[in-house]
């Protein structure tokens, strides 16, 4: 599975690499690529978007677009805050455990 990953980034990097120019940058890339190989598309998720469209209901198209689209943008940029955060504290905890 990791090959798809380092692949990922591989293609990623030559097809621009001014786009990867430190390390954030490369956190950024792993996440989209580990996002397009894992979607978090959980019934946990559908039953919670559910509810949201259940709360809207009777609302036209465009309203709702207005409240869906930050909601979604916000979720992302949590999870992704979340997922880079998460492997630097793995690499930390790496380079810990082989001091």
């Amino acid at each position: 599975m990791i090959e798809k990953y380092i692949q990922a980034l591989k293609e990623h990097a030559l097809a621009d690499p001014a786009a990867v120019p430190d390390g954030e940058s490369i956190l950024g890339v792993l996440y989209e690529c580990h996002n397009e190989y894992h979607p978090y598309d959980n019934y946990q998720i559908k039953a919670d978007f559910y509810a949201l469209y259940e709360k809207m209901n009777g609302m036209p198209l465009r309203e709702m677009d207005k409240i869906i689209y930050p909601v979604c943008t916000l979720c992302r940029d949590h999870e992704k805050a979340g997922f880079v955060e998460g492997v630097k504290i793995g690499v930390r905890l790496a380079c810990e455990l082989t001091e």
